[in-house]
């Protein structure tokens, strides 16, 4: 028994009907024919024929060809097959691209120098803004911008904290000889420095040669581990 085909919805007759304009529009400025259109396709011309027509609805498939053909997006003819590829592509994608975020609370320099070494917390209204990363870190940790130029190495030298950069500080982490570190020196100044030790002694060191290397000690409390650095997603907008 021969199944009677269902008809084409308003929507899919629309779809038809602004394909059509479209290649009617282009064919010249394309150099394209039904007949070669078909043969892009892999599909008869009769095929074509019945697509613009509204007999045959448009799938997804030949829509993302058709597109690309006539050089459009699928959007100018059909929003509703649009859709569909978009979400087509998402769900595809997302599992693939999906990777654990983070956020951590951006504090001045005095907001963080409010805390003591025992009892670094804050609540969602210290921070001035709330920054997004891929790396874990305690849930103490913070964000501060790097202020001056004594951690910019020289032109070409890596690594290298340039002003207005964010690190990210974590309290909970060891620090370690070679280690990047956050340090309140005389009880309220913070500086971002690498900790070394040499001949015994422990310092606080600068990327930039122009600057002193600090030694640490009883004014050197550690705030924390730099764990991570970026730029701020502003900085570029």
């Amino acid at each position: 028994m021969n199944m009677k085909k269902k008809p084409l919805t308003p929507e899919q007759l629309e779809d038809a009907k602004r394909l059509k304009s479209i290649f009617n529009a282009k064919k010249k400025e394309l150099g394209l024919s039904q007949e070669s259109l078909a043969y892009e396709l892999g599909v008869t011309q009769s095929a074509v024929s019945q697509l613009m027509a509204g007999i045959n609805a448009i799938n997804a498939s030949h829509a993302a060809q058709l597109a690309k053909i006539l050089n459009v997006k699928v959007g100018d003819f059909s929003p509703s097959l649009a859709k569909s590829i978009a979400e087509m592509a998402l769900a595809i994608e997302e599992p693939l691209t999906r990777v654990p975020a983070y956020e951590y609370p951006l504090l001045s320099c005095v907001q963080a120098g409010a805390f003591s070494m025992d009892d670094i917390s804050y609540t969602a209204k210290d921070a001035i803004k709330w920054i997004s990363t891929t790396t874990k870190a305690s849930d103490r940790s913070f964000w501060l911008e790097v202020k001056g130029h004594s951690m910019t190495a020289p032109q070409g030298g890596k690594p290298s904290f340039p002003e207005g950069m964010l690190i990210l500080v974590d309290p909970e982490r060891e620090i370690e000889d070679g280690d990047f570190c956050v340090a309140r020196m005389n009880g309220d100044e913070f500086t971002f420095k690498r900790f070394i030790r040499e001949s015994g002694k422990a310092y606080l060191e600068p990327l930039n040669p122009r600057f002193d290397m600090i030694e640490c000690n009883e004014n050197c409390q550690f705030v924390g581990k730099v764990i991570k650095s970026q730029w701020n997603d502003e900085t570029f907008d």
